[in-house]
């Protein structure tokens, strides 16, 4: 039997990192094949733990305290370029999947994926294919169609949304796409009133006054 694929998993939330490694551990249990050897929370953790342990496959959140996944991308591939890594994300933005891609991530996938969808794209990223979730391609391809290729230039930075931090910009576009409160507490796993605290935010930075306003300016940006 050959040896299981050893991986990091890298989220700001230890539940969620948990969830993975449960989901992970029984699909192992089925099939074998993929060991998570190690956690992160944030840039500093995951460079230090990827270096630490050499892993076939990392799998990366791309909103991280310290910097980003593409901080993560940048520090560990200039170290160590053989390392493949899987962005494993809540968000379903452009350019959050454009950005890390640019940064050499060989894959996006989006949390509503399932444990073994997870642990196959995880093989397959480690053989060397790229795997995207089926929404998310299509950018990627609109993204490195145009002249330039993987080199041409970013989007331009939208001075307005570049007043919120990355939560905030998680917790505005689930707004904008019509989830409660309650929801987006249980996608993010954050709780209700932190919700609120993040919405509050939002429409003080943006001067929006209610979600109807909120979910407009979302929508003229494309960001929903």
């Amino acid at each position: 039997m050959s040896s299981p694929l050893r991986v990091v998993v890298v989220d700001d939330h230890r539940m969620f990192r948990t969830g993975v490694r449960a989901e992970l551990d029984a699909v192992a249990g089925e099939t074998g094949g993929v060991l998570v050897v190690a956690e992160a929370e944030d840039v500093a953790s995951a460079v230090a733990m990827t270096l630490a342990h050499r892993p076939d496959v990392v799998l990366l959140d791309v909103h991280l305290p310290g910097g980003g996944g593409a901080t993560v991308l940048r520090e560990v591939l200039a170290a160590a370029p053989e390392i493949r890594f899987l962005a494993l994300s809540v968000s379903d933005a452009a350019e959050d999947v454009i950005g890390v891609i640019r940064a050499g991530a060989r894959g996006y996938v989006t949390k509503s994926i399932t444990g073994p969808e997870l642990a196959d794209a995880i093989r397959r990223v480690a053989a060397g294919d790229a795997v995207f979730s089926p929404r998310l391609a299509g950018f990627v391809l609109d993204a490195f169609a145009g002249p330039g290729g993987p080199a041409g230039p970013m989007p331009a930075v939208d001075p307005e949304l570049d007043l919120l931090t990355t939560r905030e910009r998680e917790v505005l576009r689930l707004i904008a796409r019509g989830y409660t409160y309650r929801e987006i507490a249980r996608d993010l796993f954050i709780s209700d009133r932190t919700v609120e605290s993040h919405v509050s935010a939002v429409l003080r930075k943006l001067q929006l006054s209610n979600r109807h306003e909120l979910s407009r300016w979302a929508s003229e940006r494309r960001l929903i």
